[in-house]
């Protein structure tokens, strides 16, 4: 059943409608997520078998890695709210959406030429950050083979929001978990040098994800180009032809959400580099940590992405009601789950930290007392950091992106970074300190989203794009 089609029945089953609703969109998204970050906890995994520099070096990589990546992923965001709100319109409009994922590529291109040329120099960045030379080396010797994953990860989130508004995302959940397993398996082939391949070491798991990342486009494209229920778009037809109209649209829509993202992921980028600053091992702990909890936020990630869609398509089709019910149904899910996590967090930290370090290993102590310590502020924050992302992906479902960018740029870099960087500099707490800035920066940003939505009404932010 559609999410139009849900919504239009019986009033007294409309909430339990929406939620399985909101639950049969959300959860091959979830897993899809789980899949793209068990990429990178694979390759977190199998650094830390080569040693804590190399874990340390890996993470100051993918930490710079992921800091232009982000924007240009907000970027390519904005064709799902851009495709629901035309569906919800217009449930079978073919041409609009055709018109939004080609522009989608287009931009995904361009984004990448800029993101390459800052990559290549990643090590020569790290060191003007203050980085240890040899930790910087290696993260740079990595970023040289990880930067090419950028370009089929962006051809990838568009289509899979095209699929996602059509809502069938089971597709992108098949690919993702395939490229998991292949990814697995080079890192395993080059980082330590098997069937007959020289090692590579921490430069073979750059080279591994950018394989994989090929790959997730490339299943994906067949999948749209072969499957009948996509095929119909003809999504890759006259590619070349320009549509500056829709190309300026995802634009005014994607930069801020670009801005949001960047705002967000760039204090956890930061929080690696000092975190580098302090010491090796509180690097180590931190990158295990903050593995962890990017786990469990891929429920609240994906329920951001479904309701993006239900918001949207019940917004194009003018139904009020359904923009609330969507809403708040996938808020509540949101939160209660992080809550879940948060305890499981506190009671079990070593089970949780012993997937990426030998826990028996004397060499290891000091990395895992750090790893169990920010754990409990990472349990503290999850409720916030489930509120602010679902509530995110509520409001770009009605389009409203701009206020949003400017609470994410109050609350973690005006709140969050410089309160992280005085207690743990200033008042000795190292990195427990840091961890506590990114929990209050979360804290401000889920409280303003929050309201910015119970004010929804007043807002009436501007719905309409460029035909």
């Amino acid at each position: 059943m559609s999410a139009i089609e849900a919504g239009a029945r019986a009033p007294e089953n409309l909430w339990r409608q929406e939620i399985r609703a909101t639950l049969s969109l959300a959860w091959p998204m979830v897993l899809t997520n789980l899949g793209q970050t068990a990429m990178t906890a694979t390759d977190v995994m199998m650094m830390g078998r080569l040693g804590p520099d190399t874990l340390a070096a890996g993470a100051l990589g993918s930490n710079l890695y992921f800091m232009p990546l982000i924007f240009g992923l907000g970027l390519m965001l904005a064709t799902s709210p851009m495709m629901a709100t035309e569906l919800g319109r217009r449930r079978h409009s073919v041409r609009d959406l055709r018109r939004t994922v080609r522009q989608g590529l287009w931009l995904a291109v361009l984004v990448s030429i800029p993101i390459w040329l800052f990559l290549w120099h990643g090590e020569e960045v790290l060191l003007a950050m203050g980085q240890k030379p040899e930790l910087a080396h290696q993260a740079g010797v990595y970023l040289h083979w990880l930067q090419w994953a950028v370009l089929p990860f962006y051809g990838y989130i568009v289509l899979r929001s095209f699929i996602s508004a059509l809502e069938r995302p089971g597709w992108a959940l098949v690919i993702v978990f395939v490229a998991v397993a292949c990814n697995a398996f080079f890192n395993w082939v080059f980082m330590f040098g098997n069937l007959g391949v020289r090692s590579m070491g921490i430069a073979g798991s750059g080279l591994a994800t950018s394989l994989s990342s090929t790959l997730m486009f490339i299943g994906l494209a067949a999948v749209v180009v072969l499957q009948k229920k996509f095929r119909r778009y003809r999504l890759f037809g006259r590619f070349w032809r320009s549509d500056w109209a829709r190309f300026r649209g995802l634009l005014r829509l994607g930069l801020p959400i670009a801005g949001i993202l960047a705002f967000e992921v760039t204090i956890f980028n930061a929080a690696a580099l000092l975190m580098g600053l302090i010491d090796a091992d509180s690097l180590a702990a931190h990158a295990i940590a903050i593995q962890i909890a990017s786990i469990s936020f891929m429920v609240p990630l994906g329920l951001n992405q479904a309701v993006t869609v239900r918001v949207g398509l019940a917004h194009g089709a003018g139904n009020p009601e359904g923009v609330s019910r969507a809403g708040w149904t996938a808020y509540v899910i949101g939160v209660s789950f992080m809550a879940l996590m948060g305890l499981v967090m506190i009671l079990w930290p070593h089970l949780l930290i012993s997937a990426f370090i030998d826990l028996a290993d004397p060499a290891n102590a000091r990395v895992i007392g750090l790893a169990v310590s920010f754990l409990v502020f990472a349990a503290l924050f999850q409720i916030f950091d489930g509120a602010q992302a679902v509530a995110a992906g509520m409001l770009r479902g009605l389009h409203d992106t701009k206020v949003p960018m400017i609470y994410a740029a109050v609350g973690y870099w005006g709140v969050g970074l410089p309160l992280g960087v005085l207690l743990a500099f200033h008042f000795g707490f190292t990195g427990v300190g840091i961890w506590i800035g990114l929990a209050s920066g979360l804290a401000v940003v889920a409280a303003l989203l929050l309201v910015r939505w119970l004010r929804r009404d007043c807002i009436a932010p501007a719905l309409s794009f460029s035909h």
